[in-house]
């Protein structure tokens, strides 16, 4: 149901209880105020009568002509006998008492009052049906405006309510008419606050979705600069190994070959990590992982790679550092730090990651002995695709931009530093506790 539908159904459902309601109450009040004007009528035509001092002919002479009456009029005499009575044949009771009562007789009830004044009983009568039906009459005649009023009220929340939710209707207009390229602002210049709040909650999803679709604008064209190069080059190698003319050249080629197609390999697996770890991509299912655990698979990973280069590396656990995390990203994170570490770190150098946790929460920090970074390039680096002036071999400049996601990702800061000794370059992981739990909690 529509929320046109609700506003207008409990709307109109509350009116027409609520008048319902309120006509019955005025239905009774009225027969109750009718019953008393009645009342007060019968006493007054009964005062009147008792100031009169008239003979019995004068008394019944100036009585006559009030048959037509909805009233029973009867006096009598300090002895008892009837003077006069206005229904003869009636069957009207004789004095009951002084004051109100109803008497049942066989037509029906009947309102009576009696009053005593110099010697005559005077006692005035009317039927209660008579009584009840002109009460009824009164009644009908107050609710008459509520009979009137309930259409007009439901006509007018009718409209109302379609003129109020007309802002709705133009805005979910305005959205269905825009093309699929269209991220523009909607105006929220004649919405009322209500809607205004839902605009600007449309705008800042249309925001955030531009720059969703920049960002993969930006990737896709950079990674198709970056594997231009690769692949130029493979087409090149592939080409020399082709027109080989001896087996040492041709050898040569293959090996070339080979090593291009690994660094191409290593682009693209490079490309498909950090485009999982977008803030965009979706979320893994969050487990408690440590830190040391996974920075020693990420030692043992590239521990051929620096037995080859003859580096002393190990890992270093201060203490427990145990997070709640996304174990396949925080695996990519140590395993570019190290890799990173091992690849720039001459031979004969070292390597030394650490894990632990201090007051803020838990860290992961990879230091070496190499030829670092320079102050100035260390905010540089973490852009997609940068590579330092001084960057010497194979790379693709997107190993601390994956860092950097993983980090975000899990609220965690990244900071470079010097390394080893006053040389090198340390990169530090720090999970802290409040802001890890507030990046992985589900929306």
């Amino acid at each position: 149901m529509s929320i046109r539908r609700r506003l207008l159904f409990w709307l109109l459902t509350s009116v027409l209880a609520g008048g319902l309601l309120a006509a019955g109450v005025v239905f009774f009040q009225a027969l109750g105020e009718a019953s008393e004007i009645f009342d007060y009528q019968l006493r007054q035509v009964a005062l009147t009568l008792r100031d009169r001092s008239f003979s019995t002919a004068a008394l019944a002479e100036a009585l006559q002509g009030d048959e037509a009456l909805d009233l029973a009029i009867q006096v009598w005499s300090s002895d008892g006998s009837l003077l006069y009575d206005s229904l003869p044949g009636a069957g009207m009771p004789s004095f009951v008492q002084i004051g109100f009562s109803t008497v049942a007789l066989a037509g029906g009830a009947w309102r009576v009052y009696a009053v005593q004044q110099r010697g005559l009983t005077i006692q005035v009568s009317q039927p209660v049906a008579v009584r009840d039906r002109l009460a009824a009459q009164a009644a009908w005649r107050t609710l008459l405006p509520f009979l009137v009023a309930l259409p007009l009220m439901g006509l007018l929340i009718w409209r109302l309510v379609g003129r109020e939710l007309a802002p709705l209707e133009r805005t979910a207009a305005a959205v269905s008419r825009r093309s699929p390229a269209s991220l523009a602002p909607i105006s929220a210049n004649d919405a009322p606050e209500e809607v205004r709040a839902l605009i600007h909650a449309l705008n800042s999803l249309l925001g955030r979705l531009e720059a969703a679709l920049a960002s993969q604008r930006r990737f896709v064209a950079d990674a198709a600069h970056e594997l231009r190069s690769p692949l130029t080059a493979l087409t090149l190698q592939l080409q020399l190994a082709t027109r080989a003319r001896s087996e040492r050249k041709r050898d040569e080629a293959h090996d070339a070959l080979r090593q291009g197609v690994e660094r191409a390999t290593r682009l693209v697996e490079q490309l498909l990590a950090l485009a999982r770890q977008s803030p965009d991509a979706p979320a893994e299912p969050v487990v408690p992982v440590d830190l040391a655990d996974i920075a020693r698979l990420a030692v043992e990973h590239h521990g051929a790679e620096a037995a080859a280069k003859r580096l002393d590396i190990g890992v270093t656990v201060d203490g427990p550092a145990a997070i709640p995390g996304e174990p396949a990203a925080l695996a990519i994170l140590a395993d570019n730090l190290v890799r990173n570490a091992v690849r720039y770190t001459p031979a004969g150098g070292t390597v030394r990651v650490t894990t632990g946790q201090d007051g803020r929460g838990a860290y992961l920090a990879v230091a070496d002995d190499g030829p670092g970074i320079p102050p100035g390039e260390r905010e540089r680096v973490f852009h997609r695709f940068y590579r330092g002036e001084n960057a010497e071999g194979p790379g693709s400049g997107l190993g601390l931009a994956i860092v950097k996601e993983v980090a975000d990702r899990h609220g965690a800061s990244v900071s470079l530093d010097d390394g080893l000794g006053g040389r090198g370059l340390c990169v530090r992981v720090e999970f802290l506790r409040s802001a890890a739990r507030a990046a992985l909690s589900p929306a």
